[in-house]
């Protein structure tokens, strides 16, 4: 029997092979479109899952209090790991991970005819129990002894194989890290997933962090890039642990920083919540997870809308078969199942169609995302795309199946059905205007995020971004008596303006922020301000406006101090001047010195955040950038001249460099990517709209046809017809865009909050939408519209 209702299915399908194709394809680019979101929502929220005791597995985060509320970060003072061991000896696991950014990796080599081989690298000390809390697999070596001895270092097979060409030999071998410590490679870990928070590359033994043993001990630094983790007992609830902590800081930590406090935060919120922050990429927010799978959703169900729309369309050729089905003896039951068969049909192969586009459109997905997804077998694929196939078939076939098969069987035959023609046309109109408001809410949505885009690119940030590069100085003890010779000969080259040194560039986040005593306050200031180390030239390379006093003179150490508008107001002072002279005592007199200068307010981050109190000070000892301000008609050349400047200078010592703009560029990758989604789903969407109101248009014209050889008898012309077809669905079309308009301002209105600085919402954009969305759908329906026009009036009143 099912065999039976299959085969007629089928044969009815390639006798309208237009009607087919058009259905196919709406659906499969809608269910492409879902099947994309489904495979990049299941890589998102797959992050760090698999490993054993995941589930119980904490960061312990930092939660300071200040006068604007609690400021959390990722960071934990160095001392924190030991303490909760001793305090805490239920806590079986405690370890501590600390990053450091672009580290040089040299392979010794004892051929000194032939040069080493140098690698930059993001690199992590470890220490041993991080490999008990986190299952990274070994390849070779002991995970739990692999890191406990100094200079002992962890590589991944990829590493191994980059430094070692074959990963099976790098055991025992050698490599020197930043020019100084040489380490021995005692473990190999296999290849890390891309779906971890962790881009572990080389994992150093913690018992080899130098040059920062002064805060090993310092209860009162936090650093952002230390992370401290423990794994929980299953009897100690987090709530009670989060309690024992406050006590656990009181003892600790100096009672001047009693507003600093922890907390714990599940691994399995991690990648999501971006106050805190993780390693080496951006969150990826809960609230965009619901964003794009209710797109995915939106688009699904506009693609099924299409289908009702041209299925239903195509019930005036049909009638005279149902008629005849019913007068043969078919009951209402045996008709709706044989319409549901055609939608399987129809379905099944818009599925297997929307894997191919899939497939082809995944390569181009996975360049703008930066991801590894790919389509494979799993059962979670194949329960997706079962559940496609039963809820399309469902929500696509039973409507216009039920149309269908409730005709009159004598009605039907002489194609007179005047109520079931005026109730399906209304229910069409609704489907239409949601398929449309639908779409013209995603055109507002990326209107908005692209104009926000471009206010970030190209806002002004309170100094001048523009043909700056940073170059990485070495750490080596010769860093500090190179410096002036290096800058005097990068002077001297013509198509270099400034030259400036400094720990940060302005929006590098520093890191380095305290609060500090005021004049002769007992009290610290009650705020945090933000340092950036940097001599005296720095405000000329940028371009950074005095508007009072000057800048401090060149000096290896603090000698004075230059602050921005932000803490001038937050100091509570109205005229810049006064602040002038006033001393400002860091870490309890470690650094004092007077205010000199007052900047204009600059953003020391990115548009996202607001700007914050800045001090700028000169403090040799930590400087690490070389900031060079070059002429860009002179680019290519002078960046060849500034590489030979840098090889006689630190030969042994990788050249590399960044634009500024470039940086600036990666602080909002995650929108600009999210921002070319959207697009591509607005045009998905229009696409799929514009498929169901050719359905709509196709089945009116049937409908009216009549109408319209009368109404040409009478003289009406061709452009008359046309806009009598055409008027009903430009007034649809505008109610669907009074429906979208409120939704989407709210949301993007909404969205635009997560910014400091963003755009206003203007009317443009939504005049755009509108004007957009008609002359789409008056190239869609045009067709139509001219041929009913052009049909010979006779010929329309001869049908029956």
């Amino acid at each position: 029997m099912l065999s039976n209702y299959l085969k007629t299915a089928w044969k009815n399908l390639r006798s309208n092979k237009v009607y087919f194709a058009i259905n196919t394809v709406g659906l499969a680019v809608g269910i492409a479109a879902c099947l994309l979101i489904f495979l990049l929502i299941q890589y998102e929220t797959s992050f760090d899952n698999f490993h054993k005791n995941g589930e119980r597995i904490y960061r312990v985060v930092s939660a300071v209090k200040t006068s604007e509320g609690m400021n959390y970060s990722k960071a934990s003072a160095f001392p924190v790991a030991d303490a909760l061991r001793s305090e805490y000896p239920q806590l079986k696991h405690v370890a501590r991970i600390y990053e450091r950014e672009g580290k040089q990796i040299t392979l010794p080599n004892d051929k000194a005819e032939v040069p080493p081989k140098k690698f930059k690298e993001n690199v992590f000390f470890a220490e041993p129990e991080f490999f008990d809390i986190f299952n990274f697999p070994f390849l070779e070596g002991n995970s739990k002894t692999a890191l406990s001895a100094p200079n002992s270092v962890v590589l991944t097979q990829e590493t191994a194989n980059k430094y070692f060409g074959d990963w099976q030999i790098a055991m025992g071998k050698f490599i020197k890290y930043d020019n100084g410590q040489l380490c021995k490679v005692t473990g190999i870990l296999k290849n890390i997933p891309a779906n971890t928070d962790f881009p572990l590359q080389a994992v150093f033994s913690f018992k080899s962090v130098s040059g920062q043993e002064d805060v090993l001990t310092d209860w009162a630094g936090l650093d952002g890039s230390l992370n401290t983790f423990l794994v929980l007992p299953e009897n100690i609830p987090v709530q009670q642990f989060d309690n024992d902590l406050k006590d656990f800081v009181k003892k600790y930590t100096p009672v001047e920083y009693a507003n600093q406090g922890y907390v714990l935060q599940p691994l399995s919120s991690m990648h999501y919540e971006s106050e805190f922050g993780i390693y080496g990429r951006t969150t990826f927010s809960k609230e965009l997870i619901t964003a794009l799978s209710l797109i995915g959703l939106f688009l699904l169900i506009i693609a099924c809308i299409n289908f009702v729309n041209l299925a239903t369309a195509q019930s005036v050729s049909r009638s005279k078969e149902v008629g005849i089905r019913k007068v043969l003896g078919s009951s209402k039951n045996q008709l709706v199942i044989q319409f549901l068969s055609e939608t399987f049909i129809i379905t099944l192969l818009s599925i297997l169609m929307a894997i191919v586009f899939a497939f082809l459109a995944l390569p181009l997905l996975n360049q703008l995302l930066q991801t590894p997804l790919e389509i494979r077998p799993t059962f979670s694929l194949m329960v997706f795309l079962f559940t496609m196939l039963i809820v399309v078939t469902l929500l696509s076939g039973c409507y216009p199946a039920i149309v269908l098969s409730g005709f009159n069987p004598i009605t039907a035959l002489k194609n007179k059905f005047t109520s079931h023609t005026a109730s399906g046309l209304s229910v069409r109109k609704v489907l239409v205007v949601f398929q449309f408001a639908t779409a013209q809410l995603l055109i507002i949505g990326t209107l908005i995020v692209v104009s926000q885009m471009d206010f970030f690119q190209n806002a002004f940030m309170g100094f001048d971004k523009e043909a700056v590069i940073t170059v990485p100085m070495p750490h080596d003890t010769a860093r500090a008596s190179k410096m002036d010779a290096l800058k005097m000969e990068l002077l001297q080259q013509s198509g270099i303006k400034n030259v400036s040194f400094s720990a940060f560039s302005p929006i590098d986040k520093a890191g380095w922020d305290d609060e500090f005593k005021f004049e002769n306050a007992v009290k610290k200031s009650g705020f945090r301000t933000e340092f950036k180390w940097a001599d005296a030239d720095y405000f000329k390379t940028y371009g950074i406006q005095f508007i009072a006093g000057m800048p401090y003179r060149e000096a290896d150490t603090v000698n004075g101090f230059v602050v921005n508008e932000m803490m001038v107001k937050k100091l509570g002072f109205r005229n810049p001047e006064d602040i002038i002279g006033k001393k400002i005592n860091f870490w309890d007199g470690r650094m004092v010195a007077s205010v000199v200068g007052v900047v204009k307010d600059f953003n020391g981050n990115s548009l996202k955040k607001e700007r914050t109190p800045i001090v700028l000070g000169s403090y040799q000892l930590v400087y690490r950038l070389i900031n060079i301000k070059i002429q860009p008609q002179r680019m290519k050349e002078t960046l060849e001249a500034i590489e030979k400047i840098w090889n006689r200078a630190h030969p042994d010592f990788i050249f590399e460099y960044q634009f500024l703009d470039d940086k600036i560029a990666s602080f909002y990758q995650q929108e600009n990517q999210l921002s070319q989604l959207y697009k591509i789903f607005a045009g998905i969407a229009i696409f799929i709209s514009c498929l169901g109101l050719y359905g709509f248009v196709s089945f009116m014209v049937v409908h009216r046809t009549k109408e319209v050889g009368i109404r040409k008898i009478l003289g009406a012309s061709a452009g008359n017809i046309i806009y009598l077809i055409s008027k009903e669905f430009t007034l649809l079309i505008g109610v669907a865009f009074l429906i979208a308009a409120p939704i989407a301002y709210y949301l993007m209105h909404r969205w635009l909050q997560n910014f400091a600085y963003r755009i206003n919402i203007g009317v443009g954009i939504f005049l755009s939408t509108i004007l957009i969305s008609e002359i789409v759908a008056w190239l869609t329906v045009g067709y139509q519209a001219l041929k009913a026009a052009l049909v010979n009036p006779v010929k329309s009143l001869k049908r029956e």
